[in-house]
């Protein structure tokens, strides 16, 4: 992966998962929905064409070992590209909780 991809895919999943978390923390009234719901976002994105939601009911061993293999599997790159928008999900909850303290009602 190239270097300015890379730079340029961080940044992007930062603003992303900002965004999606402050709209749903505005929506919802849960400052942190985001970052409880990010790790269910990565695991899709990991094992997207792999496994099928309803064989995490049926297939339940198979499809963990599945997404314990994509994991095992990313690459450094991928890495920071997800904890970038992690981090843009917990970036969401703290900026909407010093809005919030600061006496802003949203919705």
């Amino acid at each position: 992966m190239n270097i300015p991809i890379l730079l340029i895919s961080i940044v992007l999943f930062f603003v992303l998962f900002f965004g999606i978390g402050f709209l749903l923390n505005m929506l919802l009234r849960m400052s942190w929905i985001m970052a409880i719901i990010y790790p269910v976002v990565c695991i899709w994105i990991i094992v997207q064409d792999d496994v099928k939601l309803i064989d995490f009911f049926r297939n339940t061993g198979e499809a963990f070992s599945t997404v314990g293999t994509g994991i095992a599997s990313l690459q450094m790159a991928d890495i920071s590209i997800l904890i970038s928008g992690f981090l843009g999900a917990i970036c969401s909850g703290i900026v909407i909780k010093m809005l919030r303290k600061s006496g802003y009602q949203m919705f």
